[in-house]
């Protein structure tokens, strides 16, 4: 998803009623091409989120505050010079486009009236965030662009400050109907492509979203539409500008009913996902918050475990690597029986065998068939018998060693898929920290994990709390699994795990009564949420309760045995739970 110039005018008019009139309290970058501006009005306190990052940009209010680094970057400071303890005079979209002009007023260093203009581009990964004078000269930006990155144009201190324009694209809210008729309806296009080539803020959900109202093939070329389709297409295109112009909003999230993962974010109702779930807000930024919140996480959480992920997969390549060179050498000692075999029948045979042959046939006693043994000339009968015997034992040795070190790789690359599965739903660096602690404590690095002030605390599993009252633990990493199946189950507590494939240890609280059949599957659920089987329509949970599991000495933390359980196959998905205070 990406926003485009109809969600940006949405966005646009709600900054404008909440902040015009509001006065700047503080500015921070907490991170590289992320500000939060806070502004006060009427005694209330508003928290403006800019994001340029080229995979996430967007503007929303937040009510969530973000740790800001010590020391604040050049252009922070530099808008904390010219616009803290300014006053927001508007918010506005600029002709559609994917640009918000946040015009500011403020007191120069003489102490007269001035005004500075902060742009804010939604243009993935051309976003950017620009401070520009009066005359929209540019003081600075958060991110530069020389004209090495593009020809278009510089985004450069001291130079002027535009837009680039589409050519041939209508703004939505000055185009005639001659012109819709006689321009827009006879481009040899598609009629998606059609929409996208006309119109300035209109992108491919808003697109497509005008077809399927109209019942219409968006693939299907504009001068196959009939007269009274043009019509139609032509009113349903006047419906949405008026709903533009009278700010007739109805915020949505859509959400995939299977994979449980938000998908669309949009000012309006959108009927193309008339089948997938559809959660209402009051608000544009409630709207844009909870659908970027979840990714927001994840692509932090990406970025600051991408260094951790690289190291695991290398660990897993080696000790895959290491069990194939080792399950090989194991193959190559299943010829350990026939050489003990030549040395039985050497040995049993030796008086009437002579030396000084190449090979000897004799009569093999297991199965009464004859047998050539092929021989060392310059040896006798019992030394030819004694060489085998010690090829025997060489490779008798190396299978019990190779069984051994079979057995330890298979439980490191066991032990590292957990690891993974954990690095998959780990949400703040106290949780990477844990992770980097078991990689040192099991070997599987050397290097004791450093850490930054506060970040040694150990982080607690995930409490859910279902509808009825019942408290459900889950594990986020292999010391959690530990800790929820061991000291916060007790005997009578159920225990969920994914049948076959990493996962988290869930535990449901019974209070030594017997569970509604619904509970289970809302704990299986989760169980198959925190798993490597998350995106999966269907997954196979074993369940069983917390006293038939054992724990083995010297395992990995959260290594459980069992032989008595249940098993359900269920949808993954964190539906019937809410997280506890």
């Amino acid at each position: 998803m990406s926003i485009d110039g109809i969600c940006l005018h949405a966005v646009a008019n709600e900054l404008n009623e909440i902040l015009a009139g509001s006065h700047i309290k503080k500015i921070a970058q907490p991170e590289k091409e992320e500000l939060i501006i806070t502004a006060s009005k009427d005694r209330k306190t508003y928290r403006l989120l800019i994001s340029a990052l080229a995979s996430l940009p967007v503007i929303y209010l937040t009510k969530e505050n973000k740790e800001s680094p010590m020391t604040a970057p050049n252009f922070c400071m530099l808008l904390r010079k010219y616009i803290n303890s300014g006053r927001i005079a508007s918010v506005k979209q600029i002709d559609m486009e994917r640009v918000i002009d946040i015009e500011i007023e403020h007191l120069n260093e003489l102490g007269d009236p001035a005004k500075k203009h902060l742009y804010v581009e939604i243009m993935g990964k051309h976003s950017n965030i620009i401070l520009c004078d009066e005359d929209n000269k540019i003081l600075d930006s958060i991110k530069h662009v020389s004209v090495a990155v593009s020809s278009v144009r510089e985004v450069l201190p001291n130079r002027d400050y535009f837009i680039p324009r589409q050519e041939n694209h209508y703004n939505c809210f000055e185009i005639s109907k001659e012109d819709f008729y006689e321009d827009v309806l006879k481009r040899p296009l598609s009629i998606k492509k059609m929409i996208l080539s006309s119109f300035t803020g209109f992108g491919p959900v808003m697109a497509e979203e005008l077809c399927v109202r109209l019942q219409i093939d968006s693939d299907a070329s504009v001068l196959s539409l009939s007269d009274w389709q043009k019509d139609a297409f032509y009113q349903e295109f006047l419906h949405l500008v008026d709903d533009l112009s009278n700010h007739s909003f109805a915020p949505v999230v859509i959400q995939d009913k299977v994979k449980n993962k938000p998908v669309e974010v949009y000012p309006f109702h959108l009927k193309m996902y008339q089948d997938m779930n559809s959660f209402a807000f009051d608000s544009i930024s409630e709207a844009l918050e909870n659908f970027y919140a979840t990714k927001n996480l994840k692509n932090n959480m990406d970025q600051k475990s991408q260094d951790l992920r690289k190291q695991i997969n290398i660990l897993m390549e080696r000790n895959v690597k290491k069990l194939n060179i080792q399950t090989k050498q194991l193959k190559d000692t299943a010829s350990m029986d026939k050489f003990q075999l030549y040395g039985e029948l050497l040995t049993a045979n030796a008086y009437q065998l002579k030396a000084g042959e190449k090979k000897v046939t004799v009569i093999n006693y297991y199965n009464q068939e004859e047998i050539v043994i092929p021989l060392d000339e310059t040896l006798s009968i019992m030394e030819n018998a004694n060489k085998f015997y010690t090829k025997y034992n060489k490779l008798k040795r190396t299978k019990e060693a190779l069984d051994t070190y079979i057995e330890e790789t298979k439980k490191a690359i066991d032990h590292l898929n957990s690891i993974l599965s954990a690095l998959s739903i780990a949400e703040n660096e106290a949780d990477l920290q844990m992770i980097r602690q078991e990689l040192y404590e099991y070997g599987f690095t050397k290097k004791r994990p450093q850490s930054k002030k506060g970040q040694n605390k150990k982080t607690k599993p995930l409490h859910f709390i279902t509808e009825d009252g019942y408290d459900i633990y889950v594990g986020k990493n292999n010391y959690q699994n530990e800790e929820v199946t061991f000291k916060i189950a007790t005997g009578n507590d159920w225990w969920f795990h994914s049948k076959t494939i990493p996962g988290s240890h869930v535990i449901v609280k019974a209070n030594n009564e017997e569970l509604p059949d619904h509970i289970f599957e809302i704990a299986a659920s989760l169980a198959g949420y925190y798993s490597n089987g998350r995106d999966q329509d269907k997954i196979d949970i074993d369940y069983t309760q917390k006293k038939q599991l054992k724990k083995v000495a010297g395992a990995a933390p959260g290594y459980v045995i069992y032989h008595t359980n249940y098993s359900i196959t269920v949808h993954p998905s964190k539906e019937g739970v809410t997280l506890a205070k």
